[in-house]
């Protein structure tokens, strides 16, 4: 009796603790089941409570580990921003300064402007000279066509020779006469071109003198001595305006070129000094640069490319009328300069 006793309680407490119904039932005979319900509610929603904190202490870490993040960025930043400081009071420095150099500059400016006028006034006075020398050689150029004149008229004179033989000594002896006539023309005409060279040393060393002190007026010179070396050309007046130090614009290249004419087109390269040969090949390679470029804006041909130099030592003279003459560059030197040993 005691062990069926015994049996039976064990059955009855692995079914309270296996069958959840049969629990239910013995505790609504207790009157606990409405108890029991309540705590597995409460269970559940503890879990589900733990279930929320777990995930909202592993948002709570993940934001301090992004927080943590920005702090450090924020250093970053305010590193960066102590560095702009130091670099605007460096810009700002550098700002004063130049603005200080640029007041400078601005005085410079207005005493080359006064001295540029000074300068104007004496080009001006070049000019006349440089008019008046022109009117002496365009009389020349009458003299020598008078002088061809006279050999087309001894020409004719040499064919009537053949007309007679008894008439050919007289002839023969009046060409002589006219023969030495011809060259006591041609050796005045000789004096007259020594003395206009003379005087086109004179405006060169006068140029060259204002060329030390401004280059500008050396374009000038140059362009006035081309535009003469078109008109002995045969290039109509209309067409000659050579322009010194013109300014190109060709959509966003800007080019600047010594001399300039539009038609016939002329392109020009002046300076005042070259000391050697690298410094030749530079200019030389300039003037090509010129050439080129305004060739292929204009779709023609250049009719004249320049290259005038006022001073030069002698060996830079021959290498650059040589380089000129396999270039097909007209090479209008000035005076020459000898080239100071170093010891």
């Amino acid at each position: 009796m005691a062990r069926a006793a015994e049996r039976l309680k064990k059955e009855f407490l692995d079914l309270l603790e296996k069958d959840l119904e049969f629990r239910y039932v013995v505790a609504g005979y207790l009157g606990l089941s409405e108890i029991l319900r309540r705590l597995d509610e409460h269970d559940k929603k503890f879990e589900e409570i733990l279930a929320e904190t777990r995930a909202l202490r592993e948002d709570q870490r993940k934001l301090w580990e992004g927080q943590n993040k920005l702090w450090e960025n924020a250093n970053k930043l305010w590193e960066s921003v102590n560095k702009l400081w130091e670099e605007l009071k460096d810009l700002r420095n550098g700002q004063r300064k130049l603005w200080e150099n640029a007041n400078k500059l601005w005085e410079e400016v207005r005493a080359l402007r006064e001295g540029q006028n000074r300068l104007w006034e004496e080009v001006k006075a070049l000019r006349e000279d440089q008019h008046r020398l022109w009117e002496e050689v365009r009389g020349l150029r009458e003299g020598q066509n008078r002088l061809w004149e006279e050999v087309k008229a001894l020409r004719e004179g040499q064919n009537k020779l053949w007309e007679g033989q008894n008439r050919l000594w007289e002839e023969v002896k009046s060409l002589r006469e006219d023969q030495r006539k011809l060259w006591e023309e041609v050796r005045g005409l000789r004096e007259v071109y020594v003395k206009l060279e003379g005087r086109v040393t004179g405006l060169e060393r006068a140029v060259a003198t204002l060329a030390r002190t401004v280059g500008a007026t050396l374009n000038d010179f140059v362009a006035s001595f081309v535009e003469e070396m078109l008109r002995l050309s045969g290039v109509p007046e209309e067409k000659i305006k050579v322009s010194a130090s013109a300014r190109i614009v060709y959509g966003e290249t800007v080019r600047e070129v010594d001399l300039f004419n539009v038609n016939p087109l002329v392109v020009g390269q002046v300076t005042t000094y070259i000391s050697n040969i690298d410094e030749a090949k530079s200019e030389l390679d300039k003037l090509l640069e010129d050439v080129r470029f305004v060739e292929r804006i204009t779709g023609k041909k250049v009719f004249m490319a320049i290259l005038a130099v006022e001073n030069a030592p002698r060996d830079v003279v021959e290498f650059l009328e040589a380089e000129c003459e396999k270039l097909n560059v007209k090479f209008i030197p000035g005076r020459l300069i000898p080239k100071i040993p170093v010891h």
